[in-house]
């Protein structure tokens, strides 16, 4: 199980924050008894849901208990649970980037929807980037630490998406990148440590995990070069549908 750091997640709060606002404004729902967040994370989004939703009960779990303790201190009714092993509940489930990290998402994704009654919601959002340099680069480095990185086969292409929830009664899926405006030292380095990183430091000790890092960070500032003005420009593929039952 993959080991998460909330406050490293959060670095990066409003950027992260951004594909689900996208996604939840695409969600039709009006006046939903149950609402859930699958895969809540630190719980700040799921926050957005009962904002969204006030008369709903929403309630949230995720695989990670250091996850689950941060939403829990934010108030949200949150419980450690994977994915793989939740028995749907709720007219509204909203997924934000997790499904990626689960093998055989998609039929999942059907399993959900036929599990929603007349009218529910599914929206779900993955990243779409896995063939970007950023990836590409930290699984060449990885595979020099017998470190196995995921790569495009990860997530489908939209039209795949937009198949497997084709049983629904209407289906939303589109695709959005997003061009993201990073400071910092290595600020794409950082971005990739708080996500697609986290198997890699999982596996090393703390100086393998260094050497790692040393060896990545000059490739990433090659592949994405700084601006005159410090910054750096860095393209996020996001992938994203909603389906009503």
């Amino acid at each position: 199980m993959t080991t998460w750091d909330p406050a490293l997640y959060l670095d990066f709060d409003d950027l992260r924050s951004r594909p689900f606002l996208d996604l939840l404004a695409r969600v039709g729902a009006r006046a939903p008894r149950h609402v859930v967040d699958a895969g809540c994370g630190p719980g700040h989004l799921t926050q957005v849901l009962a904002q969204r939703w006030p008369g709903a009960r929403v309630t949230a779990f995720d695989s990670s208990a250091e996850m689950v303790a941060a939403a829990r201190e934010r108030g949200i009714d949150a419980v450690q649970e994977s994915v793989t092993d939740w028995a749907p509940e709720g007219d509204v489930v909203v997924t934000n980037a997790v499904l990626q990290w689960v093998p055989g998402h998609r039929a999942l994704l059907r399993r959900w929807l036929e599990a929603l009654p007349d009218g529910g919601w599914l929206a779900m959002q993955v990243p779409g980037n896995f063939s970007a340099p950023s990836h590409e680069l930290a699984r060449e480095v990885a595979d020099r630490f017998d470190v196995d990185l995921r790569d495009a086969a990860t997530v489908a292409e939209p039209a795949g998406y937009a198949e497997d929830l084709a049983a629904a009664s209407s289906v939303d899926v589109w695709e959005t990148t997003y061009l993201q405006r990073l400071t910092g030292e290595d600020p794409v380095l950082r971005w990739i440590s708080g996500t697609a990183l986290r198997p890699v430091r999982d596996a090393l000790s703390d100086a393998a995990y260094r050497d790692f890092t040393a060896d990545l960070a000059p490739r990433l500032r090659e592949a994405y070069p700084a601006n005159v003005d410090g910054s750096t420009w860095f393209p996020f593929r996001r992938i994203f549908a909603v389906a009503r039952r």
